[in-house]
This record gives C-alpha cells, sequence and structure tokens, in this order.
C-alpha cells in the first residue's frame, strides 16, 4: 500500500492517481492531508505538494490539480530522456516533471474546452492538439511516463507491489452500412441504379443487380468471414451497428427491416453488438435513448456500449448526454484520419466533467488505429507497418490495443485488399 501525502485532496487529484497508479501501474495507494500519519506510516510513500516534509520521496506539484476551472495555460513541451513531456519541476523533486498534472491535462481533454475551430463535422481537429503540434501523437506518453515513474519509486522501495497488466486487443467493427445494395428498400434501391447509370457507374450497375439476382453477396455482407477470423485468434470483439432512421449523414438499412434485425442477431450469438449512435442523436438524447432501446430489443440484452458517428465528441456534452443515456463504456476517443492517441493514453479511463470538477460513470476506451486512416497507404505492407508501430507501443506499456475497421472500407472496391489486411492484422497483433 503507496501512500500519498499531500496538502489538500481535490476531485483531480484523487481521480489522476487513482488512474495512474490503479488502473495503470496496478498499485494500491491511500492518501493523507496528515504529516503525522505520514510519519508514522512504515510502508512506501510519497510526497506531492509544493514543499517536502523531510528528506521523503517527493514530487513537486503544479498547481493543476488543485485549482477550478479552466485557464489558457502557458505549456512547454520538452525531452525527458526522449520522451516527450510539460509541467517541469525544480528540486528537490525526484522526477524533472509534474507526470500528475500532465497526465490530467491529456485524459480529461483539457484543451478541447478551450476555443477552437471545429471541423465540419463539429470536432475538435487532431492537428490543432497538444500532441500533434509538439509530435507526440504517436506516443501513449501517460503509460510511458507512469511506468517511469514506477522504476524511480522502485529504486527508493524496492519491496513496492505493482500488479503487472496484461495487453490486451480488441477488434472494433463499424456497421453504419450494413449492406451496399440489398436490403435497401424499392425506392432507395431504384434511386440508386438511376444514379449509377446516370453517373456511367457501370461497374456498380453490374454489382448492384447481381446481388438483386443473388448472384453474388453484398459487397459489405462479409460478417462471416469476420467472424470465423476473431474466432480462429480468439480475439476480443465487438460490432457497433447503426440502428437509426435515414438522414442525410444515416443512410443504413432501415432498422425495421427484418433482413437487418436478423444479421444483428446471428451476430450477437458469437461477438458483443454495440450501439454506433447516428449522427442525428449528437445532440439529440431523446433520440439516442430510442436507437439504444431498440437496439436492445432486437439483441434481448442490454446496450452498455457506444460509439459516435464520424467520431464526433464535443466536450462534455456527448458524455453528459451518453451517461443520460445510461451507457456504461464508450469507444469514439480517437481520431478518424489521423493515426494516434488522443488522450495521450493506451488505457481505459472514466471522464472527468471538469466544468462540474467530477469523475463521470462513464469508461472511455481510447482507439489510435483507425482504418480510414491508413486509406493513404500505398500498400498493404505499408499499412500493416503503420499499424505495427501502434502496436510496438501499446506493447511496451502492456496497454489496451484498439484497432477500428469498418465494414464498408473491408468490403469495399480499392487497391487494398481490405479484409486481408485485417486478417494479417489480427494474426500478428492479437497477442
Amino acid at each position: 500500500m503507496l501512500l500519498i501525502y499531500t496538502h489538500k485532496i481535490t476531485p483531480r487529484f484523487s481521480y489522476t492517481m487513482k488512474q495512474v497508479f490503479t488502473r495503470i501501474l496496478g498499485i494500491d495507494i491511500i492518501f493523507t492531508t496528515k504529516v503525522e500519519d505520514f510519519i508514522k506510516h512504515t510502508g512506501p510513500k510519497i510526497t506531492y505538494s509544493k514543499q517536502p516534509l523531510q528528506n521523503e520521496f517527493f514530487v513537486r506539484s503544479n498547481e493543476l490539480l488543485f485549482v477550478h476551472g479552466i485557464n489558457d495555460l502557458q505549456i512547454t513541451v520538452e525531452d525527458w530522456e526522449g520522451t516527450p513531456c510539460f509541467f517541469r519541476t525544480k528540486e528537490p523533486s525526484v522526477i524533472p516533471y509534474d507526470i500528475f498534472s500532465a497526465s490530467f491535462y491529456l485524459l480529461a481533454r483539457y484543451e478541447e474546452y478551450l476555443p477552437y475551430l471545429k471541423d465540419t463535422h463539429g470536432r475538435f481537429p487532431p492537428l490543432e492538439s497538444i500532441a500533434s503540434t509538439n509530435n507526440f501523437l504517436q506516443l501513449p506518453v501517460v503509460d510511458i511516463w507512469a511506468y517511469r515513474f514506477l522504476d524511480k519509486l522502485k529504486e527508493r522501495f524496492p519491496a513496492i507491489v505493482s500488479k503487472k497488466r496484461k495487453f490486451q486487443h480488441t477488434s472494433i467493427i463499424d456497421v453504419t452500412s450494413s449492406h451496399c445494395f440489398a436490403h435497401r428498400g424499392p425506392v432507395r434501391s431504384i434511386a440508386g441504379l438511376l444514379y449509377d447509370m446516370g453517373t456511367l457507374k457501370w461497374k456498380r450497375v453490374v454489382q448492384r443487380t447481381s446481388v438483386w439476382l443473388k448472384i453474388k453477396k453484398d459487397p459489405y455482407n462479409n460478417y462471416e468471414d469476420l467472424i470465423e477470423i476473431q474466432k480462429k485468434y480468439q480475439i476480443k470483439s465487438i460490432f457497433f451497428f447503426q440502428f437509426a432512421n435515414y438522414s442525410t449523414y444515416d443512410k443504413n438499412v432501415s432498422p425495421e427491416n427484418n433482413n437487418f434485425k436478423y444479421l444483428i442477431k446471428s451476430v450477437a450469438d458469437y461477438s458483443v453488438v454495440a450501439l454506433a449512435a447516428s449522427y442525428s442523436s449528437f445532440r439529440d438524447v431523446k433520440l439516442l435513448k430510442e436507437e439504444k432501446k431498440r437496439l436492445s430489443n432486437v439483441v434481448n440484452r442490454p446496450i452498455n456500449y457506444s460509439r459516435m458517428r464520424y467520431n464526433r465528441v464535443d466536450i462534455p456534452h456527448t458524455y453528459r448526454n451518453l451517461v443520460e443515456a445510461e451507457f456504461t463504456d464508450d469507444y469514439t476517443m480517437g481520431y478518424t484520419h489521423e493515426m494516434g492517441f488522443r488522450a495521450g493514453t493506451c488505457t481505459p479511463f472514466y471522464f472527468y466533467d471538469i466544468a462540474i470538477e467530477e469523475k463521470q460513470p462513464i469508461k472511455i476506451h481510447p482507439f489510435a488505429v483507425h482504418d480510414y486512416a491508413l486509406r493513404n497507404s500505398n500498400s498493404e505492407d505499408e499499412a500493416l507497418e503503420k499499424i505495427r508501430m501502434y502496436y510496438d507501443q501499446v506493447k511496451k506499456v502492456n496497454g489496451h490495443f484498439i484497432t477500428i475497421f469498418s465494414n464498408e472500407l473491408l468490403g469495399g472496391d480499392q487497391e487494398i485488399n481490405w479484409l486481408d489486411l485485417y486478417n494479417k492484422v489480427i494474426q500478428k497483433y492479437h497477442v
């Protein structure tokens, strides 16, 4: 049991210490603000404050974990033995940076509360992030800092107990268009055919009619292949189905279609089924709850996991809506067209709402690899190499490697055989 002395126990402080020590390092911790309790403690102990008490293991604290609200902080990112870090400390601090304040800044998405220019879908642009501008988006720095701190801690307290965690890989399949041509209803099907003909897309005309005549299966209907791959390598998978009415950005098969419902039920026999929330439900909690309930009725079990359409996250409103809709876990924390660790970590963490200074009961599962971020790859080998870089980083810290692939891309007609690429990713990186 590690005792942490500080001058003030705040929600930010508790949240950060539990994430770093308990969830990343597997160390049991207790806090105190009483000097006499700290002195009496005979086990491992550290001080996190402005000044040390004696000659103990001391980390000089930044003010960030002890204040309220949002300020436009001036942050200077420096090199800490090969790893970017910020919030420099002064002697006699054992480490030269306040990694706890820096971790909170990234995990709570502090920069996303500040003014920024949103993209066309209302998203935070990755190029505006502190990680991108300082070239550490490709690193799970929160986990790296934590393990570097553990090394220092073991030098002082060799007997300290740290439960080693196991590397995990979860395969996410996004199903926002379950079929390309099938089950779309007569009006949408004829309209699609006329559009293809009018734009001289004869290959799609042939594909479309072949599916209608049942000569070929729908190109997006790759579910049996995906499940077989996942069963073969015993990989944990989650299929996120969009189950929403038609709109400008939501063009999946109708939730009233019985074939679609049967597909979802059949997938649910082998994998976890979750909700890919519609574009329309982004700011509509009532609609979000309705989609959740309808999907739950199809699989006859609770729907606890969510992903937002186009990875749209508006801090803090998106997570407040998900909490109100009673989701327990979300898998939207990442970027669609940019690889990297948006929150600086490969460890699941709870959402901290800075506006009300409170940890919320929804766990965020950050991802670094999204198939749409790989579309600029010139070959399958190049795409695999990009994925390997992120796998290696997660593996080093025994983190949670989450990959996002969409059934549309896996079934699409591209230069890269995406289904073959997916198979190789699962084969290479499932352990």
